[in-house]
C-alpha cells in the first residue's frame, strides 16, 4: 500500500482536546437544516412544546430515547440521555431501555406501554400499529394523555428524520439548551 500525501489528512486539527488522539474525527454535518429552513425549525419546536406539556418529562425523555434507539439517531440519543440524566432519569434504566422486553422489571406497566406504542409508531412497516400495543396503552392513558403521547412520539420520528439525513453531530448537546 502507497500513501498519497494529497489524500492524507491529519485529523489532530478535527479532533477537540478532550477527545483521546486514538477515537476517529467527528463526521460533519450534510446541511444546516434549521438556519436554512428556519419557519420549519420554529414549527417544529412549537410542536414539541405543545406535545411536551401533556407528557409526564421522565416518560417523554424514554419515549424519545427509544424511539432514536430505534431511528439510529446518535445526535437525538445524546440529546435525550443528557435530558433523562438531567431529570434525574437512572443511568441503569437508559441502558435497559434498549432491552426493555428482557428488562421489564425496571420500569410500570404504564411505562412498558408507552415504550411498546413508542416502538409501533416508529417502525410502521412493520404492521402499523396493532391494535392490542394501542389498547394496552388506552388502557393506562386517559383519553388526553394518550393524544400527547402519539404527539410526542411522532414529533420525535420527525427529529430523528431531520438529524439524520442531515447528519447532525452528536456529543455537543447540554441539557436544556433548546428549551
Amino acid at each position: 500500500m502507497t500513501t498519497n500525501d494529497s489524500h492524507h489528512h491529519d485529523h489532530t486539527a478535527d479532533r477537540p482536546a478532550d477527545r483521546p488522539a486514538d477515537r476517529l474525527p467527528e463526521h460533519a454535518p450534510r446541511l444546516a437544516w434549521a438556519k436554512l429552513a428556519p419557519d420549519v425549525s420554529t414549527a417544529m419546536s412549537g410542536l414539541e412544546k405543545a406535545v411536551r406539556q401533556g407528557v409526564d418529562p421522565v416518560l417523554y425523555e424514554l419515549v424519545k430515547i427509544r424511539a432514536s434507539q430505534i431511528n439510529h439517531c446518535a445526535f437525538c440519543l445524546d440529546m435525550h440521555t443528557k435530558d433523562a440524566l438531567a431529570a434525574g432519569e437512572s443511568v441503569e434504566r437508559i441502558v435497559q431501555l434498549s432491552a426493555w422486553e428482557e428488562s421489564r422489571h425496571f420500569y410500570s406497566a404504564k411505562e412498558i406501554a408507552a415504550i411498546e406504542l413508542t416502538e409501533a409508531v416508529t417502525v410502521l412497516t412493520d404492521g402499523f400499529v396493532p391494535d392490542e400495543v394501542y389498547e394496552r396503552a388506552a388502557a393506562h392513558f386517559e383519553e388526553s394523555e394518550l393524544a400527547y403521547l402519539i404527539g410526542a412520539i411522532t414529533v420525535i420520528n420527525a427529529w430523528n428524520r431531520f438529524a439524520v439525513t442531515t447528519r447532525m453531530a452528536p456529543g455537543h448537546y447540554t441539557p436544556g439548551s433548546y428549551k
